[in-house]
């Protein structure tokens, strides 16, 4: 009997609306893009379907409005095989949207409008307290209400379950709140945030996990794109590179959520850290051959071949 890993994702669900561009526009310059794509997304979101199509058994934890798009996210979630017991739609917010330009080399510059996700309450992260007793892993993000941030990361501290924080995008975040985290996968923008500590290279990447180790964190991965990541862990002295692959890049956004996503599942099924992070690196490479960020979410087999396995 397969025993699935199971992963309790709190964090945002918005919809994208993606335009591809042939150069990001300056203040002030209209550009003629296209084409134009409206799809699932939000960090949560996205990290959700990352974990899911790789085989965990993931519930959601998150909040739309009753509009079309809060609609259409249940929907989503349903085809997608994700639990949205915990997923709150409302009247008095709307649902979440992420306005996206994508260029021709693949880099995206994104505005997003949290909505309903971004009032997510103590109470409502609290209602699911069930699901978390059964969880292998808790992932959050801090794309959404700081209530919500604050409540998941204490009640997974005081359930013992693990916690993986996605400090993304950045909010200032309390040494208390991350005293009870057990890994935290900045990218070096986010690293560099957190610390101070401007990350541009192995040597600067160690000095920013130092810090983060310094303030009680188990277990520092900074993600560096397609160079991959760097992992440092309590009581080492000096961290390592887990490299990345090489791909085609057409799109790179949601990248660092199907790191995340693949991490959590890959984890909390057991596996070594370092191969851990070698296949999340897997994850996120398949990622960004797709357009799109939910729905570019590569299926197990895909990581396994480009892995190797």
């Amino acid at each position: 009997m397969i025993t699935l890993s199971k992963i309790v994702v709190v964090g945002s669900y918005v919809v994208d609306l993606a335009a591809r561009t042939p150069h990001m526009p300056k203040p002030g310059e209209t550009v003629l893009g296209g084409p134009f794509r409206m799809g699932p997304g939000g960090k949560g979101g996205n990290q959700a379907v990352a974990a899911v199509r790789l085989g965990a058994e993931v519930t959601m934890v998150t909040k739309v409005g009753k509009d079309l798009f809060g609609d259409e996210a249940l929907h989503h979630f349903k085809i997608e095989g994700i639990h949205s017991g915990f997923i709150n739609q409302v009247e008095d917010e709307s649902t979440g949207a992420a306005l996206i330009a994508v260029d021709d080399s693949g880099e995206n510059m994104i505005i997003v409008s949290l909505g309903a996700c971004g009032t997510i309450t103590e109470e409502e992260v609290e209602k699911a307290e069930a699901a978390f007793r059964e969880a292998d892993i808790i992932l959050l993000q801090l794309e959404t209400s700081m209530a919500a941030i604050r409540t998941t990361i204490n009640l997974a501290h005081k359930l013992s379950k693990p916690i993986i924080l996605n400090p993304a995008p950045y909010q200032k975040i309390s040494d208390e709140l991350l005293a009870k985290v057990n890994y935290i996968t900045p990218n070096e923008t986010e690293a560099g945030l957190l610390t101070g500590k401007e990350v541009t290279d192995e040597d600067s990447a160690r000095k920013a996990a130092q810090i983060l180790l310094a303030k009680g964190i188990n277990t520092v991965i900074i993600t560096l794109g397609k160079q991959g990541c760097y992992l440092m862990q309590q009581g080492e002295n000096a961290g390592k590179i887990i490299p990345g692959y090489q791909v085609q890049a057409v799109d790179t956004t949601g990248a660092g959520d199907a790191f995340n996503g693949g991490f959590a599942h890959f984890i909390a099924e057991g596996k070594p850290i370092e191969k851990a992070c070698s296949l999340a690196n897997a994850v996120a490479a398949l990622s960004v051959t797709k357009n799109g960020t939910a729905l570019a979410m590569p299926y197990l087999e895909e990581v396994k071949e480009l892995w190797g396995t």
